[in-house]
């Protein structure tokens, strides 16, 4: 499965998130090395919004079935001094920028989120700089089948 969209800027927290150990040992499950404290936040293109909604609904945020077969890792949430983190659904895959290098990456679709169109997209490096992209750019992922 591919799908194509746009950076875009997030709010900015999801660092405080990423670095958190319970978390991190998760990632290393996924990815096979820890992630990168932040998330690159990707506006899925109008020709994938039907591929962005069948991850959701395998995430259990969309009613419908899906007929998608790719491979779903579940992020546990947890709780630490009375502060709750969620969980989350991550699907493993490879990222580039236009006709450039492929990087390991997984969306991670958490389980309380306002998005419906963007992918929070993780990696064990720095997306931003190895890609390289800046907002408005075209990337592309592709998802591991299972």
């Amino acid at each position: 499965m591919r799908i194509s969209g746009r950076v875009s800027s997030g709010l900015g927290r999801a660092h405080v998130f990423m670095s958190q150990n319970h978390y991190q040992t998760q990632f290393k499950k996924v990815l096979g090395v820890g992630a990168w404290p932040g998330t690159l936040n990707v506006e899925v293109g109008t020709e994938n919004k039907l591929e962005f909604r069948s991850l959701r609904a395998i995430s259990g945020l969309e009613s419908e079935e899906s007929d998608v077969s790719v491979e779903a890792h579940k992020i546990e949430g947890f709780e630490r001094d009375g502060r709750s983190f969620g969980g989350a659904t991550a699907f493993k895959g490879r990222i580039c920028r236009d006709s450039g290098d492929w990087y390991d990456c997984a969306i991670l679709i958490p389980d309380l989120t306002r998005h419906t169109s963007t992918a929070e997209v993780i990696s064990s490096s720095f997306l931003r700089e190895i890609l390289p992209c800046s907002d408005g750019d075209l990337v592309h992922i592709e998802l591991k089948l299972a």
